[in-house]
């Protein structure tokens, strides 16, 4: 921005304008254009007519001139230079235009330079130079300015001045004479030429204004030019006042809060003090390592210097009162009666003997080695059979705290590691989180739905679990918030999951993978009469006085109103069941305090579920199979219709690409070893195969019912019936070998409620069957086979169907 617009500093040979208006602007000019003019170079300034300028003469050639003009007429040619460097210029180095000037008075100063102070009188354009030594001579022409008269003209002049006075009162360094100056200038041409002259624009720009023979359009430039100056005026003005104002408000503050501070030490204190006494009191009472203390005094002390107002003393006060309130090296003391442990465990969970079972070997090796690296432990299994609120229970054996974090959707790795502390807000990770909740550094820390965590464009925090759950990695844990490492191997983590094969593989490699499969129906009518019916009375008020439920009632709700292999739907009927109950006693309506089966449509309504029942081996081509679904077991039907065509081959009821190849395989295999049914191979050529498998809404995938396929097939063209009461499962090859499958116990339970007495199932998973309990097995027997032709053996009997089909 400009610094004003009068009284500039001239460099060299100029200096700060002198106000003084002359009365000889009008003396008649006594100038021969024959005769040679002495010629100064000026920089950094122009001489309009009219105007007196004093200037310092430094150059020895200007100093002889000065003193030669002085000596004769007083009259030399003022021209400024197109560069300012030069130091000895010649005619090519000067503007065309410039104007002729008279020598008023040399002045010799004390610090021994020189300066004259010169008017200029008339305008003249260089014709040619004609000496260069001692000075410049040269020729010049003397050049007219053509002043209009008329109102236009007048109203430009005017606003010229009052533009010019508006700057100098708007400008705080400019003195009152040049006021006084502007306002006693009455002739037009010399007020345009005096402020032209005064004002701060460039050289260049003055020099233009000085080439301009119309006064009337030199005066328009100049009050563009003028009009420019004093919206910058204004600009910097605005610009001054908010600055002011921000100071004004800063200096307010900090006078009160001198007065804050003056008025809290009359009081009793600093509470800015007094926090970080606090703070520095919290943390003699820490045990922690020697390096966090350490960089604990180093945000503390940078919490001293930091100024209360500032939102970093928030995030520096945020930061240390985390670092305070994370457990660190505080323990609690693990309970090791192994039998408290167990009854523990017993007491809030029926079945589940893997798990307890870990847990109880883990206590045993912590009470005789006194220190143990936790072990991570996987709890898989279908919905709601309580691999959740186990980790409660185990808490309560062992008598440690109990943290839980639901990890279904987490899609940010900063969930898991925090933000750094520098962002406004940030905080730490919920590993660290929740650690500061329990104020333990050996809770048992539940990690529920690791199989739902997200993976996408956001983030991958499955990738940042990895050092979580790592044995090998977890004993220095690097949270983004924190930048300390924190040991997590004291923690006993228990994750959850429903699916394994959604869990990522690096993931599911460091973690102890325990299944936790669905109930037996027996099972589900004992859990409900230990814990849900008795958490259900104390949830609505009620008494085991006023009303009870009979292992009929309940085995009649679990098969006609749930279809699940966990409790959790049978825990809502249940909670239904006491709901109505508890309106009418509230309403003093009669009701059975024995609740029976017949007054169970009245509290649930309509069953919801149809139990799948073994449908007999009546129609040829019938066959149950097993399957395996996130619920539990299933079981299922595969049908085989023929009709007279010519071979064609047609499966429905929305099947997987692995399932309709299996069918594919029955098919090939049966059409290649039909000798061994004692049928002609012709008859597959002449008999169109449709087989389905209900229900055709629900998807299904997987290789497990190949043999139940070629079973199907089989009885179908051979028209015998299957043998009453059997299920099978199992993969085929085209070789006819069988091969094993997974979800055995799942499976088994499924056939034991659809009342199945039999199943067929693979040589080699004989072994599963080892572990399953034998509550499971009873009433059931097993018929394990290698190939396709051991199936056949079994499934089909020697006895046709009523009303066999011709195959001939």
């Amino acid at each position: 921005m400009k610094d004003n617009l009068f009284f500039s500093q001239r460099d060299n040979e100029s200096s700060d304008f002198v106000p003084i208006i002359s009365a000889d602007e009008d003396d008649e000019l006594i100038f021969n254009e024959e005769n040679d003019l002495p010629i100064l170079p000026l920089r950094n300034t122009v001489l309009f007519p009219g105007v007196i300028i004093p200037i310092t003469v430094g150059r020895e050639k200007s100093n002889k001139l000065i003193r030669d003009v002085y000596a004769g007429d007083r009259l030399l040619g003022t021209f400024s230079q197109t560069d300012m460097s030069i130091e000895d210029p010649s005619e090519k180095d000067l503007f065309r235009t410039g104007t002729i000037a008279r020598i008023i008075k040399i002045l010799n100063m004390p610090d021994n330079t020189t300066s004259v102070i010169i008017q200029g009188v008339k305008r003249v354009q260089l014709k040619e130079m004609v000496a260069s030594d001692p000075y410049l001579l040269a020729k010049v022409s003397v050049l007219e300015d053509y002043t209009p008269a008329d109102q236009e003209f007048d109203a430009i002049v005017r606003s010229i001045k009052d533009q010019a006075l508006k700057i100098i009162n708007m400008a705080e360094d400019l003195p009152q004479e040049a006021a006084f100056a502007v306002k006693n200038i009455e002739k037009p041409d010399f007020l345009v030429n005096y402020i032209t002259s005064n004002s701060n624009l460039k050289t260049a720009d003055k020099q233009s204004l000085l080439e301009i023979d119309s006064i009337y359009e030199r005066a328009l430039k100049l009050l563009e030019h003028l009009t420019q100056e004093i919206q910058m005026l204004t600009l910097k003005s605005d610009i001054e006042a908010k600055v002011r104002t921000e100071l004004d408000k800063q200096q307010k503050e900090y006078l009160l809060n001198q007065q804050i501070k003056t008025i809290q030490d009359e009081l009793g204190g600093d509470p800015v003090q007094q926090e970080v006494e606090e703070l520095k009191k919290r943390s003699k009472k820490k045990k922690w390592p020697k390096e966090i203390q350490d960089a604990f005094n180093k945000e503390l002390k940078k919490l001293r210097r930091v100024n209360p107002a500032t939102p970093e003393y928030s995030v520096e006060l945020n930061y240390l009162n985390v670092i305070l309130d994370l457990p660190w090296d505080h323990i609690t003391q693990d309970n090791f009666d192994l039998e408290h442990a167990q009854r523990v465990l017993d007491e809030d969970h029926y079945g589940l003997d893997k798990v307890k079972e870990r847990i109880i070997e883990h206590l045993a090796v912590l009470k005789l080695k006194g220190d143990l690296k936790s072990p991570i432990l996987c709890l898989y299994g279908p919905p709601g059979v309580g691999k959740t609120s186990l980790g409660k229970s185990v808490a309560k054996a062992l008598d440690r705290e109990y943290v839980r974090m639901s990890l279904g959707g987490l899609h940010d790795e900063s969930e898991i590691r925090g933000h750094r502390k520098t962002y406004i807000g940030a905080m730490p990770g919920r590993i660290l989180q929740n650690m500061r909740k329990a104020q333990a550094s050996n809770p048992v820390f539940i990690l529920d739905e690791i199989d739902k965590i997200g993976r996408d464009f956001r983030g991958d925090p499955e990738s940042a679990l990895l050092e979580v759950l790592d044995p090998e990695q977890n004993n220095s844990f690097h949270d983004n918030f924190l930048e300390l490492d924190y040991d997590l191997s004291k923690v006993l983590f228990i994750a959850t999951a429903n699916t394994v094969g959604d869990i990522h593989p690096a993931l599911r490699d460091r973690m102890e993978m325990i299944e936790v499969s669905g109930y037996l129906l027996e099972e589900k009518v004992e859990i409900a009469i230990r814990h849900l019916i008795p958490q259900q009375l104390e949830n609505h008020g009620l008494t085991d006085k006023q009303l009870v439920f009979s292992k009929e009632v309940l085995t009649h709700i679990v098969d006609n109103y749930t279809r699940e292999s966990g409790v959790r739907t049978l825990n809502k009927k249940i909670a239904q069941v006491m709901r109505r109950v508890a309106r009418r006693i509230a309403t003093k309506d009669k009701y059975n305090v024995n609740v029976k089966v017949e007054d169970v449509k009245g509290y649930l309504g309509v069953q919801d579920y149809t139990k799948t029942e073994y449908q007999g081996n009546d129609q040829a081509g019938v066959v149950t199979g097993l399957a395996w679904t996130a619920a539990g077991g299933e079981i299922l039907f595969i049908e085989t219709s023929l009709s007279k065509g010519k071979g064609k081959f047609t499966i429905t009821g929305n099947l997987g690409d692995v399932m309709k190849e299996s069918a594919t395989l029955a098919v090939g295999y049966l059409h290649a070893h039909a000798e061994m049914l004692e049928l002609d191979a012709d008859v597959f050529d002449n008999w169109n195969i449709h087989m389905h498998i209900p229900e055709g809404a629900i998807p299904k995938d997987g290789p497990s019912a190949g043999i139940t396929m070629v079973a199907s097939l089989a009885s179908a063209f051979t028209q015998r019936k299957v043998k009453n009461g059997l299920a099978m499962n199992g993969e085929i090859t085209l070789r006819g070998k069988v091969l094993p499958v997974g979800g055995i116990k799942e499976k088994i339970l499924a056939a034991k409620r659809a009342g199945l007495k039999e199943i067929v199932m693979s040589e080699q998973n004989k072994k599963d069957l080892e572990e399953i309990k034998a509550d499971y097995l009873k009433g059931l027997k097993f018929h394990f086979v290698s190939d396709i032709q051991g199936v056949l053996d079994v499934a089909l009997t020697k006895q046709k169907v009523v009303n066999p089909l011709k195959m001939s």
